[in-house]
C-alpha cells in the first residue's frame, strides 16, 4: 500500500491493536500467576507463561510497525521461538508429573473469568488484526493476528479445563489442557526458529 492518510490511519490501528494486545497480556501474566498458585493449576501457569511470551511478540510486532531494523527483529524473533521451547518444555514435564502423580487441582473461579473474558478478547484483536494487516499488506502483524487467534483457542482450551474439574470433578483435564498448550507452543517455535 502507498504510504497516505488512509494507510496512516491502518498503520495507527495496527498499533493501538497491538498495544491492547500488549496490556492484555501484561495483565494476563499476573492474574494467571494468582490464580494458578493456589489452585495449582498446570494450565493457567502455562497461560501465564504463554502470555508473557506474548508480551514479547507484541514487542516486535510494534518494532515492525515503527520500521525497526531487520536484524534486530530477527533476532528477537529467534528469542521468543527459544521461549516458546522452554514453555514447551515446562508444560510437557509439569503436566505428566501431574497426570502421574495424580496432583489435583484446585477450583479458580479467578482463572474462569480471566480465560472466558480473555479468548472474547483475543477473538476480537486477532480479526482486527487480521484486517488491517491485510489492508497495510503487513505480513508480520498478519502473522501476530494468527497467534492472537491461537491465544484465544488456548484461552478456550484452559477454560474447558478449568471448568471441567470445577463441575465434573475432572482434576486431569487441567494438565490435559497443558498439552494443548504444548502442542501451539512447539508448533511457534518450528515457526519462528525454522523460518
Amino acid at each position: 500500500m502507498t504510504p497516505g492518510a488512509g494507510g496512516g490511519r491502518l498503520l495507527a490501528r495496527g498499533r493501538r491493536l497491538e498495544l491492547a494486545t500488549l496490556g492484555w497480556n501484561v495483565v494476563g501474566v499476573v492474574v494467571a500467576a494468582v490464580a494458578a498458585v493456589p489452585a495449582r493449576s498446570v494450565a493457567l501457569a502455562g497461560f501465564g507463561l504463554d502470555s508473557l511470551i506474548e508480551v514479547a511478540a507484541s514487542t516486535v510486532v510494534l518494532w515492525e510497525l515503527a520500521g525497526v531494523d531487520e536484524a534486530r527483529r530477527d533476532r528477537a524473533l529467534r528469542l521468543i521461538g527459544l521461549a516458546f521451547v522452554a514453555l514447551a518444555v515446562y508444560l510437557a514435564v509439569q503436566s505428566t508429573v501431574v497426570l502421574v502423580l495424580g496432583v489435583r487441582p484446585g477450583h479458580s473461579p479467578i482463572g474462569i473469568f480471566w480465560t472466558s473474558v480473555t479468548a472474547v478478547v483475543m477473538f476480537l484483536l486477532a480479526a482486527g488484526k487480521a484486517r488491517t494487516g491485510a489492508a497495510l499488506g503487513n505480513a508480520v502483524l498478519v502473522a501476530e493476528g494468527r497467534i492472537t487467534l491461537v491465544d484465544g483457542i488456548l484461552a478456550t482450551a484452559v477454560l474447558v479445563g478449568l471448568v471441567s474439574n470445577a463441575v465434573a470433578g475432572w482434576w486431569w483435564a487441567d494438565p490435559l489442557a497443558g498439552y494443548v498448550l504444548l502442542y501451539y507452543a512447539v508448533r511457534e517455535a518450528k515457526v519462528l526458529l525454522v523460518h
